[in-house]
Order: structure tokens, then sequence, then C-alpha cells
């Protein structure tokens, strides 16, 4: 198995890791007693708004900066281009 099969692999549990606890926290928490044994493994219930909320804002802003760059790098060579003609 190749170093990048690998990588893959670990991204992919765990990307399912999270989707299975997420899913958990938020689908089945709520219908469970507060004193469940399970309730310990879990952050409190506003965490589940608040972490994807602020992983979103977090994701598109970097977007917006990395599309920002591509575009001003692209005037640059463009403008350079012009001059020397």
């Amino acid at each position: 198995m190749s170093i990048d099969q690998l990588i893959g692999l670990l991204m992919l549990l765990a990307a399912t890791a999270i989707f299975v606890y997420y899913s958990i926290w938020t689908f089945v928490l709520p219908f469970l007693d507060e004193d469940q044994f399970i309730q310990k493994f879990f952050l409190p219930r506003e965490y589940a708004i608040k972490i994807p909320v602020v992983l979103l804002i977090i994701g598109v802003t970097l977007i917006g900066i990395f599309i920002s760059n591509v575009l001003i790098k692209s005037t640059k060579k463009k403008s350079k281009g012009k001059k020397q003609n």
C-alpha cells in the first residue's frame, strides 16, 4: 500500500468517525435522558451548532483569501505582460 493510499484511508476513516459521532450527537442524544452514560462522551448540545458554523466561516474565509490571491496574481501577470509590449 502506497503512502497516498494510506493517507487517503486515514482521511476516510477520520471523516467516517466524525460523521458517526456528529450524527449520534445530533439525532440520538436529544431523545435520551440527561443521566444516560452515553451523554458523558459528547459536548453540550449548543456546540452541535456552534462548531459547524465556526468551521464554515473559517472555510469560506480561506476560500475567499485563496480566490483573492489568485485574482491578484493573475492581474499582476496581465499588467506585466501589457507593460512589456
